[in-house]
């Protein structure tokens, strides 16, 4: 992102100049309070939304028509959005069937995709069968089908349980873990922004723009062990920390 602004028909400044680098692998989470412009940064990198200036520049000459790198986005909504009438499977094959990859062709590739988010068995069930946490599965499942190198998350887990949501972020990180793909993470939470990320940019309120960058040192294991220990403990500080001078500054 280079020097981004995005104003809104009615007006509503909601970035400012915002420009961010991405390195590959990373795992990233945009960090900052309500309405800073979190999920609006999110949504022009995915190409769901257009900047009013600034730019996004991409490491790769496919360029679609939208200006996104070629087959390289998954993105996953705040809410799963699945398709009702559709079974698990048919959820997942949607990105590959809108490429013409029909079912047979997919069935491998769907499968692999379902087992990894521990849904193998599930194939066959519709959405309304399924808790909120397997229907978020579905949606990470259909994000990650067509091998994205870059992973878009709009704070998927904001809406479950505290144990489902823990349990999630851990199958993100062993998938990231095992894909090596970028993901750029939206979340209100200190405590989950700093057992995921890699790297947590911290926002200004509205208009949006980044505040500081932290880099964040992590274990190579990230349990239950480290979810208590003096190691997360200081990080959730750091961030909060950072978190709280950035609602100051603006408040000033």
């Amino acid at each position: 992102m280079n020097n981004v602004s995005k104003v809104f028909s009615n007006g509503t400044l909601a970035l400012k100049g915002m420009s961010l680098d991405v390195r590959g692998g990373e795992f990233i989470s945009l960090l900052g309070p309500s309405g800073c412009g979190k999920s609006t940064a999110l949504r022009i990198i995915a190409g769901l939304g257009a900047a009013s200036s600034g730019s996004i520049d991409w490491p790769s000459s496919k360029i679609n028509s939208h200006g996104l790198p070629e087959g390289d986005v998954g993105f996953v909504f705040q809410e799963p959005t699945l398709m009702p009438w559709e079974t698990v499977f048919g959820n997942v094959h949607l990105p590959l069937k809108l490429r013409g990859v029909r079912k047979a062709e997919a069935r491998d590739k769907v499968m692999e995709n379902l087992t990894s988010v521990g849904l193998a068995d599930f194939a066959d069930a519709y959405p309304r069968e399924l808790s909120g946490g397997m229907k978020m599965r579905v949606s990470i499942a259909r994000a990650l089908v067509t091998r994205p190198k870059l992973l878009l998350m709009d704070e998927p887990f904001a809406a479950l349980d505290e144990i489902t949501r823990q349990k999630l972020n851990d199958d993100v990180l062993t998938l990231w873990q095992q894909t090596g793909i970028t993901v750029i993470f939206v979340t209100h939470s200190v405590y989950e922004s700093a057992y995921l990320s890699s790297r947590i940019v911290v926002m200004r309120a509205r208009p949006g723009q980044v505040f500081t960058d932290l880099e964040i040192a992590q274990p190579a294991v990230r349990d239950g062990a480290y979810r208590v220990s003096e190691f997360y403990r200081a990080n959730c500080q750091k961030v909060s920390d950072a978190l709280q001078s950035a609602i100051q500054s603006a408040e000033s």
